[in-house]
């Protein structure tokens, strides 16, 4: 997390993960006496953007694997990283060994601003273990419009030159908060589709972060960001495209709970849209294993979509604060009645297989 590679400098790195930290709902915990607290004040007005970090000697304790920032003389550290990274290092052989003993035959690294930038490196992960693992590109949302033709230079670098499978892209980090499919973006789209490879979105909630709860304005704000997904996709109805994480669900619980709007599912009408099935990371401080309160969910996604559309991830390492990587399987295949075979096939590597291109018998 302090390394310079692929950013301008270790700070710039160490920058980003402190914004990241900031906004996360993890709670924040005062070491002296591991009372959780707020941790806003970490970055307490721009969520993602790092103009106004304000400095709580932001650093990390690489023994206990874990960030530690200090205010008024009191250390405080948050576990978006699961809380056994030592040096806070999660490296390619950590990822297969992890894949080995939870039988994991393939997986696709996601990237975000504070993990890794730098497609040349993920390029080398991908060549240390080519049957294994596939990897997004990251794209530089804040530049693109500013450097357009820079930005385009580097996810075809990304893919056409460094081998990498698909393109990740976080709605939020938009310069200026507007909308991403506007005009002035076609260019970078055009580009892009043009590459002919997939597009994971990871949208916003037209929120910086909630303060007491699900609020009514980010669940318009994520139903917006659809309707600019379906406007895009509209312009591009052959690109191939997914949503990473599922949808925001802790912005539809109501109690123990998930109620969905009908108009989450209306973007699926186009068949080239697929949805990540990923609760434990985003829920599992609130349900425990086998996370039952979500099994309606899953079926409910099951009729909406199908399950040709939908394929498990974990945000492995991330789920680790919650669960192994086994139990991110077995809750699926173990307890999900409901599905059948054909269903659990799709969901648990088929449609993946589908959208990158492996050939999964």
């Amino acid at each position: 997390m302090d390394d310079p590679r692929g950013y301008g400098s270790a700070s710039e790195h160490l920058a980003r993960v402190q914004a990241s930290h900031a906004g996360h709902h993890q709670p924040a915990i005062r070491l002296s006496d591991l009372v959780q607290t707020d941790s806003n004040v970490l970055n307490p007005e721009n969520g993602y953007d790092l103009d106004g970090l304000p400095d709580v000697n932001f650093r990390l304790d690489k023994n206990a694997g874990r960030v530690v920032w200090t205010i008024d003389g009191e250390d405080y550290t948050k576990h978006y990283f699961p809380p056994n990274l030592r040096n806070l290092e999660f490296s390619v052989h950590s990822l297969i060994g992890e894949m080995d003993y939870a039988g994991v035959d393939v997986s696709l690294i996601h990237t975000d601003p504070m993990l890794v930038r730098d497609s040349s490196y993920l390029s080398e992960c991908l060549a240390l273990y080519p049957n294994r693992l596939r990897s997004m590109a990251p794209v530089d949302e804040w530049r693109i419009l500013s450097e357009t033709d820079t930005v385009i230079q580097e996810i075809t670098i990304a893919i056409q030159d460094h081998g990498l499978n698909a393109i990740k892209f976080n709605t939020p980090l938009v310069a200026g908060h507007q909308s991403w499919a506007d005009i002035e973006y076609k260019p970078f789209w055009d580009a892009v589709t043009d590459l002919e490879v997939p597009v994971f979105f990871t949208l916003g909630t037209g929120q910086g972060r909630r303060q007491n709860g699900p609020s009514l304005e980010e669940r318009d704000g994520y139903l917006e960001e659809l309707s600019t997904l379906t406007r895009w996709m509209d312009r591009y109805p052959d690109a191939v495209c997914s949503l990473t994480h599922g949808f925001p669900w802790r912005v539809f619980l109501d109690g123990a709970r998930i109620v969905l709007p009908d108009d989450l599912w209306a973007p699926f009408e186009n068949k080239n849209l697929s949805l990540e099935v990923c609760f434990p990371v985003r829920l599992g401080d609130i349900f425990d294993y086998p996370y039952q309160e979500v099994w309606e969910t899953l079926e409910q996604m099951v009729f909406r979509i199908g399950a040709d559309n939908l394929l498990w991830g974990t945000d492995m390492p991330f789920q680790n604060r919650f669960c192994t990587y086994q139990q991110s399987r077995k809750w699926i295949e173990s307890y999900c009645k409901f599905l059948s075979n054909a269903e659990l096939a799709s969901i648990m590597g088929n449609t993946a297989g589908r959208i990158l291109g492996i050939d999964t018998h």
